[in-house]
């Protein structure tokens, strides 16, 4: 009779490892963060890793150390606290106009060690961050936030923008670093022409901007953009000084249509629960380990085989007449999008092949404010 594992020891092989589980392939991972660090390396424009991407302090770590970086790029205000030990430049790449927010990007500037810089794309939103910079005696930096097509966050190109950068290059409290755009409408973008042509109007867009910054006398050293989709192409507009990509560390089958040149590195490990007609079984992966926003997973290494449906617990995949799949065995999945699907889990196994070689904490998964909220509510 096979002995069940200790629940509290460390995996050391893929069998292992307690299933819905997120896993990652060192060598694949290294790879990419390599590939990435090479395209950047010969300048001027620079990278600066998201870490929206994977919330993985020793991912970031990687990355940096892989060189070609201007520093790291975050989404959230919990995520530049996971990572403010690692680096002394970070940008938070959205609006933060809450009080308690602002608060903690300023204390995060504290000491002057780490330069932090948030977008801005509203007077409102610019008073926020400088009072709270204020209120602690440091400076933060800030980009002037432009929409160069997403229809998202942002101020429109030209003057608008302009409007903005002269307010905060006034204000006591920030410091003008310039501007940022961000074409994620078309990272996804299948058609290389169409991305290629498209992007470049973006950034051209952006880079506009900035020499207009310029013209009027107001500080422009940065100009911000891109992702793992236009990396290669907002990268080469002349003008862009850093791309914010990050999906390509771990990747994704969403990007892996695209066609960037980047290995799928993770992957969600699912055990076969049941098997309940020839072509169907049904694995303990469903949504509650991985989003199908962009697309139900893709099963990897059983050719023939595709996920159908995603329940809370269940992924149902359909299986070609010949396949040979029992209950209790593995399965691989690639999620369609790495960012929330990697929000959804507390660790990462990190794998040499099939053996265990670290479990990563996803440090910077969630937000932090409401984890402090329900302590305190306890205490």
């Amino acid at each position: 009779m096979r002995t069940p594992p200790d629940p509290g020891a460390v995996p050391r092989t893929l069998e292992e490892i307690p299933t819905p589980a997120l896993v990652v392939d060192v060598a694949s991972l290294q790879r990419n963060i390599d590939r990435m660090a090479t395209f950047f390396a010969a300048g001027p424009c620079r990278l600066r890793p998201h870490v929206k991407a994977h919330k993985t302090p020793e991912i970031a770590r990687r990355q940096l150390a892989a060189g070609s970086c201007t520093g790291l790029t975050c989404a959230t205000v919990s995520e530049a606290e996971a990572v403010a030990g690692l680096c002394d430049d970070l940008l938070l790449a959205n609006e933060v106009v809450d009080a308690g927010k602002c608060d903690r990007l300023a204390a995060l500037a504290g000491g002057g060690r780490v330069t932090v810089t948030v977008a801005v794309d509203s007077a409102t939103g610019l008073e926020a961050v400088a009072a709270a910079a204020r209120a602690r005696g440091v400076t933060l930096g800030v980009l002037v936030d432009v929409d160069v097509g997403q229809g998202r966050c942002g101020v429109a190109p030209g003057e608008s923008a302009l409007a903005l950068a002269r307010a905060a290059a006034g204000l006591p409290g920030v410091r003008l670093r310039g501007v940022m755009g961000y074409e994620g409408h078309l990272q996804p973008v299948r058609d290389r022409a169409e991305r290629a042509g498209r992007s470049r109007a973006a950034m051209q867009a952006l880079v506009d901007t900035a020499a207009l910054v310029r013209a009027a006398g107001l500080p422009c050293e940065v100009v911000s953009g891109g992702g793992t989709g236009t990396y290669d192409l907002s990268g080469r507009v002349a003008g862009v000084t850093e791309i914010q990509a990050g999906s390509y560390a771990l990747m994704d089958s969403d990007y892996g249509d695209v066609g960037v040149p980047f290995e799928q590195a993770s992957w969600i490990l699912g055990t076969v629960v049941s098997r309940p007609a020839p072509d169907r079984c049904v694995a303990d992966c469903g949504q509650k380990s991985m989003t199908g926003d962009h697309g139900l997973p893709v099963v990897r290494g059983l050719p023939g085989a595709r996920v159908v449906r995603l329940n809370d617990e269940h992924a149902v995949i359909e299986l070609p007449p010949d396949a040979t799949v029992a209950v209790g065995v593995r399965v691989a999945l690639v999620p369609s999008h790495t960012d929330p699907t990697v929000n959804l889990h507390d660790v990462m196994y990190a794998l040499d092949h099939d053996r265990v070689v670290g479990v990563w904490p996803i440090a910077a998964r969630g937000y932090r404010e409401q984890r402090t909220a329900v302590v305190g509510a306890g205490a």
